[in-house]
C-alpha cells in the first residue's frame, strides 16, 4: 500500500509566506532588510516527517514559540551576510538543532537559503540507527550547533537539493519502503555534518545584548499595539540610549529606532495584506501604528517593501488615479 507524499512548492511574495518556513510549524517573521521580498519555499511531507527548503532575498528575523512538540534540524545552505541563531554564529552548511517545545530566535542579515527537517523525537532511534550517540533521543533534547566540514557540508547541501528536486518530480507511487528510504536519505545528509563536528559548539556571541533585546521585546509585548518611543524604553529598563543602540546594532545590524519602525511597518504590511479593499484605509492602519505623517510613512513603506501601501491593500493603481482625478 502506498504512503501519501505531500509536495508543495510556492514562490514567496512578501515575508508572510515564511510563517510556514518549516512545514507543520508556525514561525513568526519580521522583515529586516529593505526591498520587496522574493523567494521560494518547498515542502515534502511523509507522515509526520517533513523537509522544507526555502530561499529569500532580504534580511529576516525568525522566531518560533515553544508550542511545537517536534524536533527540527536545520542546515544553512546559503548566506549573503551574517546568520545567527540564538547565540550561535552560523557558517555555510552548519547544522542547528531546535529541540521540541523550545523557543527559537534567528537573524538573517541578508539573502539566505536553508533546509529544515521536522520529525517526532520517537523516530530518532530508528532513523539515526548506526551511531549510538545520534540514535539516542536525549542527544536531541538540547539546542545545538554543529560546525560543518567544508567538503562534507557541500556534499550534504547538494544532496538535499537533489532529493527535494527528485521528490517534487516523482511525487506519485511512493511505497512504504521507498518512503522510508527517502526519509533516511534526508536524515543522512544532516547526520553527516553532525558527525563531523561532535561534540556540538557550546559557545556563542553577544549573550548580554540578546538578553537586553529580550527585555525590550517583553516590554513592547506588555505595551500592546500602542507606539512606544525609544526614550520610554530606556527609562523603563534603566539603560542608556547608547547601550540600547549598541545591542540592537550587534544583533540586528539596525539601531533601535530603525528596528522599531521596521517592526511597525511589518505589522502594517500584514494588516493590509489580510484586509479587503473597502474594509479599512491605509491612513487608518498607519495612524493606529503611530505613523501620523502619512507622506513620510508612504516613503518608509515603499523603501521597505518596494511597493506602495495601497498596492498591498489590493487597490489597483488605475483606480487610485481615477479617484484622484475626480477629487481634483
Amino acid at each position: 500500500m502506498g504512503q501519501l507524499l505531500l509536495v508543495d512548492s510556492q514562490k514567496l511574495d512578501g515575508f508572510e509566506g515564511l510563517h510556514q518556513a518549516v512545514h507543520g510549524s508556525h514561525v513568526d517573521v519580521m522583515q529586516l532588510g529593505r526591498g520587496r521580498l522574493r523567494g521560494t519555499l518547498s515542502h515534502i511531507g511523509i507522515g509526520d516527517f517533513s523537509l522544507s527548503i526555502g530561499a529569500f532575498n532580504v534580511g529576516m528575523r525568525t522566531q518560533r514559540i515553544s508550542s511545537d512538540d517536534k524536533l527540527i534540524i536545520g542546515m544553512l545552505l546559503a548566506a549573503e551576510k551574517r546568520v545567527a541563531h540564538w547565540s550561535f554564529d552560523m557558517q555555510l552548511n552548519d547544522v542547528l538543532v531546535i529541540p521540541p517545545l523550545l523557543e527559537h530566535d534567528g537573524v538573517f542579515h541578508g539573502a539566505s537559503a536553508y533546509a529544515a527537517m521536522r520529525l517526532d523525537l520517537n523516530e530518532v532511534t530508528s532513523l539515526f540507527g548506526g551511531d549510538a550517540r545520534l540514535s539516542d533521543p536525549d542527544t536531541w533534547r538540547s539546542r545545538g550547533h554543529f560546525r560543518a566540514d567544508l567538503a562534507t557540508g557541500a556534499i550534504a547541501s547538494r544532496r538535499l537539493m537533489q532529493i527535494m528536486s527528485h521528490l517534487r518530480t516523482h511525487k506519485y507511487g511512493l511505497t512504504t519502503s521507498t518512503a522510508d528510504f527517502w526519509k533516511r536519505s534526508i536524515v543522512e545528509c544532516m547526520a553527516a555534518n553532525v558527525m563531523s563536528s561532535l561534540p556540538p559548539d557550546d559557545g556563542g556571541w553577544l549573550p548580554s545584548a540578546r538578553r537586553l533585546i529580550r527585555r525590550v521585546e517583553d516590554y513592547l509585548d506588555e505595551a500592546g499595539p500602542r507606539p512606544v518611543h525609544v526614550s520610554e524604553i530606556c527609562a523603563a529598563l534603566r539603560v542608556s540610549r547608547r547601550t540600547l543602540h549598541r545591542a540592537f546594532q550587534e544583533v540586528f545590524g539596525l539601531g533601535p529606532v530603525t528596528f522599531l519602525r521596521h517592526k511597525r511597518l511589518c505589522t502594517i504590511h500584514s494588516i493590509l495584506r489580510g484586509s479587503a479593499p473597502g474594509s479599512t484605509t491605509v491612513a487608518a492602519v498607519a495612524m493606529q501604528q503611530g505613523f501620523y505623517e502619512l507622506g513620510r510613512f508612504s516613503q518608509y513603506y515603499f523603501m521597505m517593501f518596494g511597493e506602495h501601501p495601497s498596492q498591498t491593500l489590493g487597490i489597483a493603481p488605475s483606480v487610485l488615479a481615477k479617484d484622484r482625478s475626480i477629487s481634483a
